[in-house]
């Protein structure tokens, strides 16, 4: 059976410190995608910032002979999004595949969240996939 390959191409996984993002990464570099592993490091719930999350995660693919480079810019702002990618352009010149994976995880009653909240929790879900997808979309397009 032939394996599905990434030789060549260039993939930016947000949330790609931890959890699922974290095998993605794993799994793409095994396939042979350069991969850009953005993480902000901060807890399941938003808080906090550590660099070395995404860094990790660079080291474990390198020893097992797959490139790699982190990022821990936030997909919550538009420059967070454009920084994430100049970062894999600066490192790899392109981008090819986007995972958008970094996400915050509440576990407030619905009743009882508030509206900052529920607002920061957007600001990752579905403004970060923007942020991240659009100056991405715009290489990708120069590309084709």
């Amino acid at each position: 059976m032939t394996q599905l390959r990434f030789d060549g191409q260039v993939a930016i996984i947000t949330g790609g410190g931890r959890g699922l993002g974290r095998l993605y990464a794993m799994e793409l570099a095994r396939r042979g995608a350069s991969v850009l592993v953005n993480d902000l490091g901060g807890s399941s719930q938003g808080e906090g910032a550590d660099a070395s999350v995404a860094s990790q995660v660079v080291a474990e693919i390198e020893v097992k002979g797959g490139i790699a480079a982190a990022s821990s810019d936030s997909v919550a702002t538009a420059e967070g999004g454009q920084a994430i990618v100049d970062a894999a352009l600066a490192r790899f010149g392109r981008v090819d595949i986007v995972i958008n994976n970094a996400g915050i995880i509440r576990f407030t009653p619905f009743d009882q969240i508030t509206g900052e909240e529920w607002r920061k929790t957007l600001s990752v879900h579905v403004d970060g996939s923007f942020h991240v997808s659009q100056p991405a979309f715009r290489v990708m397009k120069q590309q084709s």
